[in-house]
């Protein structure tokens, strides 16, 4: 402090002496605040002394930030409830004394309150709660924003020191100063880039691999493709399911993408040792019969891509939830940071996916696949280490129960109760606090039976209601299981739409594969005509923002709207798809069968690229945001876990497509040689069902029924069930 500043706080205390009595400098901190059961002796303090604590028992554990080395002993703070899940503040203030260490590793608070002291500030006997606190009795000198009042004259500045519900890598409340920001969520996104950059270079270039080199039928390779995305995408809830419940996102991301590096490695590997691949063989030839790979050699490759998906899929639900822990979101300073974090993790992915398209393949088919797979799994090496380098930098979130567990409990609760009769008034059913309830919906009433209140949910010695979870649930939780629910129609209705995009990175790249690649003298990769698809992606979301909202005005269209749009771009898409297709294999009987190009400029591509690249901005979009916005609170991580899901049975629904259409056909549709099949029959196929499903989308809109919000919100999102 200068001594300029120093002598105008001596001023103002001089000042502040002769108009009041007392005079107390308070610097409050914020923290976070558990509750513990006993036995509480013996303590740190004073052992099994029976008089140590004091009466009403208010009384607290501190961490290891607060303890000093014991000197904590005996302090007494004054601390109120901030805020928490569900609301579960009283109001007020209650003094503690401190008596104990808290000696868990990590602590799970800053203090850990006795019961009865947290139950004087808190609604919620097992939560979690953010808290402010001071020492009494202390003369502190604040460094700005005096706040006076001269009936105790207590001078007081609110100095939030500490992230809100995180702590650091020892287990201590995160200090602002030291963890989190910009720097260590750069870290994160190095992880993030590497990860598209490994994962988008393999799959988009993988088909042109399987077929020319391994000598796979056409049919076969495009389906180990589509399995290998939707289980990379499949195993993300997973991932999410662990990170949120068991591991934590920084130990989840450290771990996956060290399995996704050494699945890179082994890809790697495999495609340099000739023993993991078939003898050399011009497959476009008809004079020449190839060998496929033999089992063994297939063993390799699948070994090596689904050790990739395992790291995939679990470093993808993790990622940018860990960035965006970066960010304390209660720090009106830092929340506007967090949305910037949102635009840049987008960019980055873009960036990585485009460098995987253009530059990765370009190596893998010019130079070596052996190079450009070992480029991804040092480059995420690097990035993994980087990545822990930065380990005392970060905030970490803990773990919660998982909101899989909270749907079971409803399920298992309400099929207990279902020879009960659910009362016509829903104040009846059982709510732990009005003031955050979700409102009661009518839709899907059997839940309703989890919330029944009967004389088994009773505590015998004080007869008041004791809830077991799993025989008992709040109105609330069924409510927030209930919005899940009303996702799943909307969810199923884009299944479709992943799987006609999954033809981008398969049977697309084998057409433009016979088509004529050349600028000049220089001939473009197959799998780089996928940079459209991402350009599309990008200038679709830039004239978005920068046109279309502002021609229809903000907030633009609603989320239903857009995933309708994308849907219909998507039947479109898949008919230009057919249209191209039908000149393509009509060019390929006027020429020699021996010929491996044809004379049919590869550029006949492009408006599919870019039409599902315009469908994808919207849906992607639209339905990200209703998934976000209209789950709960606490499911949002499940929420994101049940998007990823759609894409990923989409590349399923693509694999069981196409199998049966070969089986229906008799290899008619989707023949070994492209050449020799009628593909487009089978994007005409995919351009009727998406007809379809835009029909079926439009039913379950109309039924859908936006979340509902506590009872003073209700009419503000009615308008959300505009479709």
């Amino acid at each position: 402090m200068s001594p300029l500043r120093l002598a105008r706080m001596i001023a103002v205390l001089l000042l502040l002496s002769i108009s009041c009595k007392q005079v107390s400098l308070v610097l409050a901190d914020i923290g976070t605040a558990t509750s513990y059961d006993p036995p509480y002796a013996p303590t740190k303090c004073n052992g099994n002394r029976a008089d140590q604590f004091p009466a009403g028992n208010l009384f607290v554990q501190v961490s290891e930030v607060l303890w000093d080395n014991g000197a904590a002993c005996g302090r007494r703070y004054r601390l109120r409830c901030l805020s928490g899940s569900n609301k579960p503040c009283k109001g007020g203030t209650v003094d503690v004394r401190v008596v104990d260490f808290c000696s868990r590793r990590p602590c799970p608070s800053t203090i850990v309150m006795s019961n009865d002291a947290f139950d004087a500030v808190s609604r919620s006997p097992d939560a979690k709660i953010n808290i402010e606190f001071i020492q009494e009795d202390s003369v502190l000198l604040p460094s700005l924003d005096l706040q006076v009042n001269c009936d105790s004259m207590v001078l007081e500045e609110k100095t939030v020191r500490f992230a809100a519900d995180a702590v650091d890598h020892r287990g201590s409340p995160a200090d602002k100063s030291k963890t989190g920001g910009w720097l260590p969520a750069t870290l994160i996104l190095g992880v993030e880039f590497c990860e598209r950059l490994s994962t988008m270079g393999i799959a988009v270039n993988l088909v042109t691999y399987l077929i020319g080199t391994m000598h796979l039928p056409s049919a076969t390779s495009a389906n180990i493709v589509t399995d290998f995305m939707g289980t990379c995408l499949l195993l993300s809830f997973l991932g999410g399911f662990l990170a949120d419940s068991f591991l934590g996102r920084y130990t989840t991301v450290a771990i996956f993408a060290s399995v996704q590096t050494l699945g890179t490695g082994m890809l790697a590997v495999s495609t340099r040792l000739p023993q993991f691949r078939p003898p050399p063989c011009h497959v476009q030839s008809t004079m020449q019969i190839c060998a496929q790979a033999s089992a063994s050699q297939m063993a390799m490759l699948y070994a090596s891509l689904y050790v990739i998906a395992v790291g995939t899929g679990g470093l993808k639900s993790s990622v940018s939830g860990f960035g965006t822990d970066q960010f304390d979101e209660s720090d009106d300073k830092e929340k506007p940071e967090m949305n910037l974090f949102f635009g840049r993790f987008f960019f980055l992915v873009s960036l990585g996916t485009m460098m995987a398209v253009t530059v990765l393949v370009y190596v893998q088919d010019e130079v070596s696949r052996c190079l450009a797979y070992g480029i991804c799994s040092i480059s995420m090496f690097i990035a993994i280490l980087i990545f822990l380098a930065g380990s005392h930098k970060y905030r970490y979130k803990t773990t919660s129960a998982s909101p899989l567990i909270q749907i079971l409990q409803v399920l298992v609760a309400a099929v207990r109760k279902r020879h009960h009769q659910v009362p016509n008034d829903a104040n009846l059913l059982y709510e732990i606090s009005t003031e955050s309830s979700i409102h009661h919906s009518h839709q899907f009433k059997f839940l309703d039976k989890a919330a029944i209140i009967t004389r088994e949910d009773y505590a015998a010695e004080n007869n008041i209601v004791s809830p077991n979870p799993w025989t008992l649930c709040s109105i609330t939780q069924v409510e927030e299981v209930k919005m899940m629910m009303r996702l799943v129609p909307t969810w199923a209705t884009t299944i479709t739409f992943w799987a006609t995009h999954a033809q981008m990175i398969t049977f697309s790249v084998e057409q433009a594969s016979t088509m004529d690649r050349y600028i000049g003298g220089f001939q473009i990769p197959a799998a780089s005509l996928t940079v459209f698809l991402v350009a599309t992606i990008l200038i679709s979301l830039a004239v978005y923002d920068l046109f279309i909202i502002t021609w229809i005005g903000k907030p633009g269209f609603t989320n239903l709207q857009r995933i309708g749009i994308g849907l219909v771009l998507s039947a479109l898409g898949m008919a230009a798809a057919a249209l191209v297709e039908k000149r393509r294999l009509a060019n390929a009987k006027e020429i020699a069968q021996s010929s491996a190009t044809q004379p049919i400029s590869v550029f006949l591509l492009i408006p599919q690229f870019l039409l599902v690249g315009c469908r994808e901005a919207f849906i992607y979009t639209g339905q990200l945001d209703l998934f976000i916005t209209q789950s709960p609170k606490g499911m949002k991580s499940m929420s994101t876990g049940l998007f990823l899901t759609a894409l990923s049975l989409g590349f399923f629904m693509s694999s069981l497509l196409v199998s049966v259409v070969k089986r229906a056909t008799g290899k008619g549709w989707v023949g070994d040689r492209i050449d020799n099949g009628r593909l487009d029959c089978f994007y005409g196929l995919l351009a009727v069902l998406s007809f379809i499903n835009f029909w079926l989308f439009l039913l379950c809109a109309k039924w859908y029924r936006s979340k509902t919000t506590t009872r003073k919100d209700l009419a503000v999102d009615k308008g959300e069930d505009e479709c």
